[in-house]
């Protein structure tokens, strides 16, 4: 192999070039994003046949095929297709804000949980819950219509507070740390107040969408989170090129010509819509954004947290967190609470290792 031969297979990296546009193949990520995609088909499939009436897994996949009976065709298209759907493109924008964040701010703990995204978009969402009043009419029409905009605006809002406090000639990634963790706080307690003034009817409907669940998930509310994953997700991946140079640091990037500070401000929206989009169609899933990018960082072996990647393994959490929480605990668990009690022990592992990391 000739010098030049060996420095495209450095890290499992191929350049290759199409006309005027040049691109980095990464077999070894290709191959983790596609058995990653066939294991969510099969398990989507799986989730979609269970139910009062189940549904073998080849007779699903005929029927998202075309083919199939028109009972089974309304069961699943109708039914169960759109929640699976929802936990996977919720899973996906959250996989991808996570790895926006962490490797903006070059540390595994960073995700919109810590910052408090995920908070603001929860806060601003329940405010629309307590004032929608008791009338179901009314909350249903601000669930569909209100909570999507709402969730948006509060995280943006949050994100814009955390960046205005921590930026000193510069946004240093420590300090962002810091500030989002405590206006994720503050956040927690508004969200504690609404939930005390708020009657019993609207507490009731606030708490189950504050753990994160996938029940009664509709196309109503696959559509807007499809579109905003269809637009921001191209964005960002033609934007991975600004990541490589942010992981470089500081310094090396603006020697490459990067503008540092606006590049991650641009890519830290990116995060937020995607975050808070998440957040509007199936509330706060804590510790998605946090576990998947670097579980998907030591499958694919890079530098920095992949987003394609990311967002397929996010998908797949999501989806067989689901599963486990319908199936395996009994009821209508909230999603959520299976990804807290996966992410939890992590974000332990996480501190413990950065300590001990800081202390040697």
């Amino acid at each position: 192999m000739t010098t030049t031969e060996e420095e495209r297979h450095v890290g499992g990296r191929r350049p290759m070039r199409v006309g005027p546009v040049s691109a980095v193949w990464r077999p070894r990520t290709a191959t983790v994003v596609l058995v990653m995609a066939a294991l969510l088909v099969l398990l989507g499939a799986v989730s979609i046949g269970r139910g009062e009436y189940p549904i073998a897994v080849p007779d699903v996949l005929r029927v998202l095929a075309g083919g199939g009976s028109r009972g089974e065709t309304f069961v699943i298209t109708q039914l169960r297709l759109p929640r699976v759907l929802c936990g996977a493109l919720v899973g996906a924008a959250l996989g991808v804000a996570g790895a926006l964040t962490q490797s903006i701010a070059r540390n595994p703990l960073a995700s919109p949980d810590v910052l408090g995204v995920t908070d603001g978009a929860g806060v601003a969402a329940l405010l629309v819950i307590v004032l929608a009043g008791s009338g179901g009419a009314a909350v249903g029409l601000l669930a569909s219509v209100g909570l999507p905009v709402a969730a948006l605006v509060g995280g943006l809002a949050a994100a814009a507070l955390v960046v205005a406090l921590a930026y000193r000639q510069g946004l240093d990634a420590f300090r962002f740390i810091l500030v989002g963790l405590g206006i994720s706080v503050a956040l927690v307690s508004v969200t504690s107040w609404l939930l005390v003034i708020a009657n019993v009817q609207q507490a009731s409907l606030a708490l189950i969408w504050l753990r994160g669940s996938l029940n009664a998930r509709g196309w109503e509310h696959v559509v807007p989170i499809a579109i905003v994953l269809a637009v921001v997700l191209p964005i960002a991946v033609a934007l991975a090129f600004r990541l490589d140079a942010l992981d470089l640091g500081d310094d090396t990037a603006r020697g490459l010509g990067e503008r540092v500070d606006r590049s991650r401000l641009s890519l830290l929206v990116l995060a937020v819509v995607l975050a808070a989009s998440a957040t509007a169609a199936a509330g706060p899933i804590r510790f998605v954004a946090l576990v998947v990018p670097q579980v998907s960082l030591r499958l694919t072996g890079g530098s920095r947290p992949p987003l394609l990647a990311s967002a397929v393994a996010g998908a797949l959490l999501v989806v067989a967190g689901d599963l486990v929480a319908r199936t395996l605990l009994g009821g209508e668990v909230p999603v959520g609470v299976v990804t807290v009690v996966l992410g939890a022990p992590y974000l332990l592992y996480l501190l413990v290792r950065r300590t001990r990391k800081d202390s040697a």
